[in-house]
């Protein structure tokens, strides 16, 4: 299942007077159900931790981009894709929305993660790897070497994803079928 558009999920999160790009809420999203944050129509509050906000409507790009993030993180085929800006965007601008992504993956995941959650060496080291990018900012030309090194940690950023939901989500729930 694919994701909404960038231009989709900004409307969509300007229309609800939400204060974060779609980048953003994507990572938000991301990291919360990684984290092993409920699959709930109103994530937009969970993951911005207001609960003041408005639940998106149920055909909104909004709710689109959680459906869609939910069966990409499911599958198997490890299908799971980042929302981000394409190739047309300037390096630049594209590192700094994957920076932004990660600032907010984290930010979601430690909302909705145990204290205690139990993950794999992996999954630590993903974790804090995560964390280092969120710090980043980008210092880029617009070489072909940097074009190479920003898909490279995108393609990090979502294998370490898919690594952290299967300790914070499959895992548990593999335990829970074995019992």
């Amino acid at each position: 299942m694919s994701l909404p558009t960038l231009e989709d999920v900004d409307q969509a999160a300007r229309g609800l007077g939400l204060g974060a790009s779609p980048f953003e809420l994507h990572g938000g999203l991301c990291g919360w159900l990684s984290g092993g944050g409920d699959n709930a129509v109103d994530w937009p509050a969970r993951v911005l931790a207001d609960p003041a906000l408005p639940a998106p409507a149920a055909d909104s790009a909004l709710d689109e981009l959680r459906t869609s993030t939910v069966a990409q993180l499911e599958d198997r085929a490890f299908g799971f894709e980042l929302l981000l800006p394409d190739a047309s965007a300037g390096l630049e601008e594209r590192a700094q929305a994957l920076f932004d992504w990660c600032r907010a993956f984290l930010g979601g995941f430690g909302l909705a993660a145990a204290s205690d959650a139990s993950l794999s060496d992996d999954g630590a080291e993903a974790l804090a790897d995560l964390g280092k990018l969120a710090q980043a900012s980008p210092e880029l030309g617009e070489s072909e070497e940097d074009e190479d090194a920003l898909a490279e940690i995108e393609e990090f950023v979502r294998v370490a994803v898919l690594l952290l939901h299967g300790d914070c989500v499959l895992a548990p729930r593999h335990r829970q079928r074995l019992n």
